[in-house]
């Protein structure tokens, strides 16, 4: 892997995609970094998308009537899995969706809650983020408190 590329965060997303470089004095969410959220987001999805259809395609091709109860369960547990992490990914695919109409709306990257700069690194990392670190490290701690 080259210097200028990297990886988003684990579970964020396998393509490789370049850091955006902030000038100094920059104003923060112009139309340059904008873009590269837009691209990050398109890539993202369109990854995601390309994934549930190689699992229908998988499903389809191997979908079987195993005369063994014990093969036809364990590809009943295979599908299960399959379609459990298919339905992650379409959640996520809706996430990014409301990021791409934030940025449609030039809302995207600031806190939905206390309105602050979410931050370009941050937003690398999560993309979909809607909540700065502070807001969103009291939302968990607000959670595992009551719940």
């Amino acid at each position: 892997m080259s210097e200028d590329k990297k990886k988003p965060a684990e579970g964020e997303g396998a393509s490789l995609f370049t850091p955006y470089v902030e000038k100094e004095g920059e104003e923060y969410m112009n139309p340059q970094q904008e873009e590269h959220f837009r691209n990050l987001l398109g890539s993202w999805k369109r990854e995601l998308m390309e994934e549930v259809d190689r699992t229908v395609h998988h499903m389809q091709d191997e979908a079987a009537n195993f005369p063994d109860p014990n093969d036809r369960a364990s590809q009943e547990s295979e599908f299960a899995l399959e379609l459990r992490t298919r339905d992650r990914e379409r959640k996520l695919i809706k996430k990014i969706d409301e990021a791409v109409a934030m940025l449609d709306d030039h809302e995207y990257g600031f806190c939905e809650v206390c309105g602050v700069e979410i931050g370009i690194r941050r937003l690398e990392a999560r993309p979909t983020a809607t909540m700065c670190i502070d807001c969103k490290s009291l939302d968990e701690m607000r959670e595992k408190t009551m719940g």
